[in-house]
């Protein structure tokens, strides 16, 4: 089974860059504090790092 990871939007999105916004859908988030989990790849962890200031991430 392959390693997760939750993530969790923390911090809004307005008035950030127009690709952390396209980032942050591309992850799936729907929402403040609505986690969404994802298998953890090195794809899924640049765009964390990309978000990181805007996401919480823990492993599952």
């Amino acid at each position: 089974m392959a390693n997760q990871v939750k993530i969790t939007q923390v911090r809004s999105a307005i008035n950030r860059e127009e690709s952390q916004k396209r980032t942050i859908k591309a992850l799936g988030i729907r929402g403040l504090n609505k986690p969404v989990i994802k298998n953890d790849s090195p794809q899924i962890r640049g765009m964390i790092y990309k978000v990181r200031h805007m996401v919480k991430v823990e492993e599952v």
